[in-house]
């Protein structure tokens, strides 16, 4: 299901001819010119240099257009493919969102210091902004944007309720899944490798909801997220509609078991009978490549 969308919208954005849309214009004809105090750092930083220019849902600062125009496809793509596949009309919504393009690691260094980034971090949305390094001798270019703008997504339509480890989760899965798609529609073989978790690190679930932030141990951060995004592959497989319930009620402030009735009715009955189940999903082929699901 979600394959087969990735793939519908790759046909409809190169039927509108998404990539000659972009064009660089100034920063004063820009539609939307609120930049927030992170936003203003960034364009601190060598301030005469940055271009701008804007499609449907997105306002770009960049340095160079044949860096910034694919980033401009792919987040389209991923924009509509996360907003169909949460069943999120986004007809309606006006305000364009913000991404901010570096090219330079020694750029985005300076920036993550400036704004107080987590080390590992090689892009951020933040209120509606998105900040990303992409290096333009790098040919693969990782799945950092499609990470972020499932994470843009998610916070428009969802709102800032949904728990950290489910935001991280979502974001992982449908970036390595939507991406195998994409490239896979431009005739590359993309077969991306999913995660296993090594059941020696394994975070118990009732433990693992509960966290409010990311691991205090930055060995453990990996982990967090593995295990993030299997939970969420895992609970998607088993009913798409449930999960989509689920993921609602997660995002509405109800507790992780009212959720999961909700979602699941009569599928697990105890948080314990989930994690017997996620935790052999998401662990049993430790140490193996695993395709992309």
């Amino acid at each position: 299901m979600f394959r087969a969308l990735c793939l519908l919208v790759v046909s409809s954005l190169a039927a509108i001819g998404q990539t000659n849309e972009f064009k660089e214009i100034s920063f004063s004809s820009l539609s939307d010119r609120n930049i927030s105090a992170l936003g203003t750092k960034a364009l601190a930083l060598r301030p005469t240099e940055w271009k701008h220019a804007e499609t449907p849902h997105f306002v770009y600062h960049y340095f160079q257009s044949f860096v910034a125009a694919p980033v401009s496809v792919e987040a389209e793509f991923f924009y509509t493919v996360v907003a169909k596949e949460l069943g999120r009309d986004t007809a309606q919504w006006e305000r364009k969102c913000h991404v901010f393009i570096f090219e330079r690691s020694a750029d985005w260094q300076q920036f993550q210091t400036s704004g107080k980034l987590d080390p590992w971090t090689g892009g951020l949305c933040a209120g509606g902004e998105l900040f990303l390094l992409r290096e333009a001798e790098k040919k693969w270019k990782g799945d950092t944007l499609g990470h972020e703008v499932t994470h843009l997504v998610v916070y428009r339509f969802l709102g800032t309720g949904v728990p950290l480890w489910l935001n991280e989760g979502f974001a992982e899965y449908a970036a390595s899944r939507g991406y195998s798609s994409f490239w896979r529609a431009r005739g590359y073989k993309a077969n991306p490798r999913v995660q296993a978790v090594n059941p020696e690190q394994w975070i118990p679930v009732v433990q693992l909801v509960a966290m409010l932030e990311y691991p205090a141990d930055a060995a453990q951060v990996p982990t967090y997220y593995h295990e993030s995004e299997r939970l969420v592959r895992f609970l998607s497989g088993t009913d798409r509609r449930g999960f989509l319930s689920f993921f609602q009620s997660m995002g509405q402030g109800n507790r992780f078991d009212t959720a999961l009735n909700k979602g699941f009715p009569g599928k697990f009955t105890t948080i314990d009978t989930l994690e017997k189940a996620a935790k052999d999903y998401a662990t049993r082929e430790h140490g193996t490549a695993l395709q992309d699901e």
